[in-house]
């Protein structure tokens, strides 16, 4: 399932208001930007994957598409009023649906956006 248009950040504009805060987290696949936003009914994710991950546009729309499926999942327990951004990083290519979300989850921990969960299989 996809995140509704009204929980994306489309426009440059509001991507350099999110980057202009320099307030910023990172692990080994993910860097994540945030800025509180007073009022807002929920959050917005603004997604990017670069061509230095990878030069075929199938490889950087499927970590795009496992980071909107991890954020579909976790989507309650995001908090509302935040502005964000995931920037992929080169390693993240290697990585399955598992793995995208299980590490997308830690760096959003990191961020202070959502709270570690221990997963069970």
């Amino acid at each position: 399932m996809a995140l509704k248009k009204s929980y994306r950040i489309k426009r440059e504009n509001e991507f350099q208001l999110v980057y202009a805060s320099q307030n910023s987290v990172a692990n080994r696949y993910f860097v994540v930007y945030r800025i509180v936003k007073e009022g807002q009914s929920h959050f917005r994710a603004g997604i990017s994957v670069g061509k230095k991950i990878s030069k075929l546009s199938v490889d950087r729309n499927r970590i795009k598409r496992y980071i909107t499926q991890a954020l579909f999942n976790h989507r309650d327990e995001l908090p509302k009023e935040i502005d964000f951004i995931i920037i992929a990083r080169k390693k993240t290519i290697e990585l399955d649906s598992f793995g995208v979300e299980k590490n997308l989850i830690h760096c959003l921990n990191l961020a202070h956006l959502i709270s570690q969960q221990e997963e069970t299989s």
